[in-house]
């Protein structure tokens, strides 16, 4: 049998997929996590073949909940099944140590097939996810700062300018949920560990204004 841990926020999809892998004959749930926190400490006890992680939650993400996973446990293959196909949530995560990376458009057998192959060592890949994989070998050269969404840098600017992450909702008029998000991306673009080293490096590139 393999044995799969489940980490999705979602409790309608954490059912539906849980429910659709039982019919399987060598597959099984052996626990479900709805963060990436308990979900972290679910697949490190646990030890399953297959992670099958949502990358979207709160307060830990995917990308975060990755990194605890393989910083404990390096053999861990974790297949990322997500709705999210930008950058700033494809390359964190795969340099975070995701084996696998699919999406939820995928219909449920394909899904499975993705449980098998990445059980047995082979990494499965969404053919989008791979084109954005060879075009960054393409340009190498690229800097930290340049995977930056025009938001992320809206976001950053107003970072620099001391303004918390409820005032940066306020003013963008998005959720807070969302504020959060998106400094995560940033925070792991430009490889820095809290906020004030993300600004440090935006006024050493000239990313935001001092005004």
């Amino acid at each position: 049998m393999i044995r799969v841990v489940l980490i999705d926020d979602h409790e309608m999809v954490r059912a539906g997929v849980s429910a659709f892998l039982s019919t399987q004959p060598d597959i099984e749930v052996v626990g479900e996590a709805s963060d990436g926190a308990t979900g972290a400490e679910l697949a490190i006890a646990e030890k399953p073949d297959v992670v099958l992680m949502d990358l979207v939650m709160e307060p830990v993400d995917g990308v975060e909940s990755t990194k605890r996973i393989k910083a404990s446990w390096k053999e861990a293959k974790i297949l990322v099944v997500t709705s999210f196909l930008d950058d700033e949530k494809v390359y964190p995560v795969i340099e975070a140590g995701a084996m696998s990376y699919v999406l939820k458009t995928a219909n449920a057998n394909e899904i499975a097939d993705a449980i098998r192959q990445t059980a047995a060592g082979n990494p499965v890949m969404a053919a989008q996810v791979t084109g954005k994989m060879l075009e960054r070998l393409r340009h190498p050269e690229m800097t930290l700062h340049e995977s930056l969404t025009a938001r992320e840098r809206e976001i950053l600017q107003l970072m620099a300018e001391g303004k918390s992450n409820q005032v940066i909702a306020d003013e963008l008029f998005i959720s807070l949920k969302t504020v959060k998000t998106h400094v995560s991306n940033i925070l792991t673009k430009l490889d820095v560990y809290d906020r004030t080293q993300a600004v440090v490096y935006a006024f050493q590139h000239n990313l935001v204004s001092k005004g």
